[in-house]
């Protein structure tokens, strides 16, 4: 194996049944140079197969599933051929059950680290192995998804099971709620993430571009399904006194909501609502069940970049979006009044699409004029300063240089004139 160190696990045993095999499988203490070069295309050459202790072959491509590139050891099995080529022994029925048991018995090796051990050390070297393993291995996913560790709103720095997060559920939440971001900060400070942190509900941070992957392909976990704060259908419980109020202000908000998905947004948005996960942020931009979230977004974007393809007709980056809007919030209680006393006001419709702008930008999104965008903010700032909006910017005054040059130059073209002339 060239391993001089310490294996961080080890696991020694035989195997009896269909096939009979004795095996060392091993993990190392740090992952392999460029474990992820060529990721699914190149052999491992980590487990070596052996029959009746003559060494056969280490270029077996399916010998352990691409997640579990990092595993090294041996396996010697008596009921395998030995005088076949290696070709058609890659073939050999057996050997589909031998991988079969070769990962179950590595997933039983990884589940006995010691949790401390795990979270500070195999983690960071094969933690994303793990999130493949989530998405390539069906018939092994649930015993991934318990391997699995993310950072949450629990802890600052430990990372969370989702075991460890079903058992500190508040009674009655049936959902595991996860916010996804380009880092911790970006996740936890989003405005997505307010209201849920406000009454004490754990919120998992994906700070991965795999981790959004690998939560899509888990269904649920302990009968709980998971939740993508930055999409439709966070809900909350809520009283009778609080349900009455809510239908109080979707009443009184109507005129503003329906101006806003007719006429201001109208080609912008799928629909505005009162936003129930709200309480600091005037607004948000909610993605649907299929569409995107700005997470998602930015990492189909940054890969169809590199591939050259165009992702603007794609359906999921084609989904309209909910504008939600917080009914709390000052700008949002001095909009609803200006579009009460005149829906035509210009200033109104420019603040309108500042705040959706402004709002995809919070939410994750990129603008797709940030001229425009720009354009806006100066306008705004016009006139929150009482800058007339056709004041020109001052002209630059001439440099003594060039104004001599501009001298010079005139009197050259005075004096070609003149010679001109004289012929």
């Amino acid at each position: 194996s060239q391993e001089h160190d310490d294996p961080m696990a080890y696991i020694h045993f035989t195997a009896e049944g269909e096939v009979t095999f004795k095996s060392i499988l091993f993990v190392p203490n740090s992952a392999p140079r460029g474990l992820f070069d060529e990721y699914g295309s190149k052999k491992s050459d980590f487990i070596k197969l052996y029959v009746r202790r003559v060494f056969i072959t280490d270029d077996f491509h399916d010998m352990m599933p691409k997640y579990l590139n990092f595993v090294k050891g041996v396996v010697d099995s008596d009921d395998l051929p030995l005088n076949v080529s290696r070709e058609t022994l890659q073939q050999h029925k057996l050997l589909k059950v031998i991988r079969k048991k070769l990962v179950r018995k590595t997933l039983d090796m990884i589940k006995k680290i010691a949790e401390e051990k795990y979270n500070d050390t195999f983690w960071k070297e094969f933690g994303t192995n793990v999130k493949l393993g989530v998405i390539e291995d069906h018939s092994n996913r649930t015993r991934l998804a318990k391997l699995l560790r993310f950072q949450s709103s629990h802890h600052e720095s430990n990372l969370t099971s989702l075991d460890q997060y079903v058992e500190r559920m508040k009674e009655k939440q049936d959902k595991i709620y996860f916010m996804a971001g380009a880092s911790r900060k970006e996740a936890e400070s989003s405005p997505f993430v307010e209201r849920l942190l406000k009454k004490g509900y754990e919120v998992i941070y994906l700070t991965e571009p795999v981790d959004e992957y690998c939560i899509q392909a888990l269904p649920e976990f302990d009968g709980k399904r998971f939740q993508n704060v930055a999409k439709e259908g966070v809900k909350f419980e809520e009283s009778e006194k609080s349900k009455e109020s809510r239908e109080a202000l979707e009443k009184d908000f109507e005129p503003l909501l329906n101006w806003m998905k007719d006429k201001a947004l109208k080609d912008k948005i799928e629909k505005a609502v009162l936003s129930q996960r709200l309480t600091q942020s005037p607004c948000a931009l909610v993605a649907s069940q299929y569409g995107w979230s700005g997470n998602m977004e930015r990492i189909m974007k940054a890969q169809a970049y590199q591939t050259g393809k165009d992702i603007s007709t794609n359906y999921y980056a084609s989904q309209k979006k909910t504008f939600e809007i917080n009914p709390r919030h000052p700008l949002i209680k001095d909009m609803l009044r200006r579009v009460k006393e005149n829906e035509d006001d210009k200033t109104v419709s420019d603040l309108a699409v500042v705040l959706f702008e402004t709002a995809t930008l919070r939410s994750g999104y990129m603008l797709p004029d940030t001229k425009e965008y720009g354009d806006r903010i100066e306008r705004m700032l016009r006139l929150s300063l009482n800058i007339d909006l056709d004041a020109k910017v001052d002209e630059e005054p001439e440099e003594p240089e060039e104004a001599a040059e501009e001298a010079e130059q005139d009197e050259e073209e005075v004096d070609a004139e003149e010679s001109e002339t004289q012929k």
